[in-house]
């Protein structure tokens, strides 16, 4: 038994000795210098990063053109794609060809004279002498890393919805009548406390942002409308857009307290945030989201009883945030 295990640790200590490292020549004229030395490839590498880069700027500025013009989505992904994809491949083209290196062993002695060290500048030089194109891939490479800068940023400008101008232009004219969801035109005696009427300008279109209305019914005497206001609301009736300023959902909902003193005045309410309008002072907002107060329309009574525009909205209609955008 003790000869095989002397055996086995004969066998160790000779293959442990197969796996020390080559000892290193210390002395000679070279000593101090390193033995091997790899500087970057020639030319062919130089010209391969600066395709990839002006590659990965050209796909950028493809994804930019595609967002704007509204093409097809998958083309979105697709250039945007090729542009990391031909950027990564430059990057690691220029790491394993074209990035000086340098691989060295080298003696240190104790005393060394600082005559005997090359400068560090031409140090440096040495090691970028294979790099011939310096300022095309500097170019190539500002030219990747702004487009792509650009294509990443683009997306930004298309946060919101795009309304342009209907939320200063909208249909509503002095005199247009008002119609129902049937296209009847609305009497003053369609519109009854407690509830609420939809309405829209009669020829326009509907789907206009700017189109539809919030008619109520209030009591004259509680109406705290502003001074210049005073004639918008006839016997009662007031109009409101009815497109939430928050984030341009339709108000849906209408607050109509059976006993006052003891529960919330009348209001507009959205369904979607729950921002609350108050009706009688001017569509102000009670609580919720909603950065602002809902736009109102004046209104007139025609001799034929039928609700009519008298003007334009009192602000412009839908959200108020920062990301609707005007074009």
């Amino acid at each position: 038994m003790r000869r095989l295990w002397r055996a086995v640790l004969v066998l160790l200590l000779l293959r442990r000795g197969r796996r020390r490292p080559a000892p290193v020549d210390e002395g000679g004229p070279d000593e101090g210098r390193p033995l091997r030395r790899e500087v970057g490839s020639g030319r062919g590498a130089e010209l391969l990063v600066a395709a990839l880069l002006l590659s990965s700027a050209a796909a950028s500025v493809a994804f930019v053109v595609v967002l704007f013009t509204g093409a097809d989505t998958q083309l979105l992904g697709l250039t945007l794609a090729l542009a990391f994809a031909s950027a990564g491949a430059a990057l690691a083209v220029a790491a394993a060809r074209l990035v000086p290196r340098e691989k060295a062993i080298e003696a240190r002695p104790a005393l060394a004279h600082p005559e005997a060290e090359p400068p560090v500048d031409e140090r440096l030089r040495s090691l970028a002498e294979g790099v011939s194109r310096r300022r095309l891939l500097g170019a190539a490479t500002a030219a990747a890393g702004g487009a792509l800068a650009a294509a990443l940023a683009a997306p930004a400008t298309s946060i919101g919805p795009a309304v342009g101008d209907s939320i200063v232009d909208t249909p509503w004219r002095r005199g247009r009548r008002l119609v129902g969801e049937d296209g009847r035109p609305l009497l003053a005696e369609d519109v009854s406390s407690g509830t609420f009427v939809t309405a829209f300008p009669e020829g326009a279109d509907r789907r206009e942002l700017g189109s539809p209305l919030v008619l109520v019914r209030e009591d004259a005497g509680t109406l705290r409308l502003p001074r210049d206001r005073a004639d918008w609301a006839p016997e009662g009736i007031l109009a409101y857009s009815k497109i939430c300023t928050h984030a341009g959902c339709a108000i849906a909902l209408y607050r109509a307290p059976l006993h006052e003193p003891t529960s919330s005045p009348p209001g507009l309410a959205c369904p979607c945030h729950y921002s609350v309008f108050d009706t009688r002072d001017g569509g102000s907002v009670v609580s919720g989201p909603a950065g602002r107060p809902l736009p109102q329309l004046p209104l007139e009574i025609g001799p034929d009883r039928v609700l009519r525009a008298a003007g334009g909205f009192s602000g412009p209609i839908g959200p108020s945030w920062w990301a609707v955008r005007r074009s």
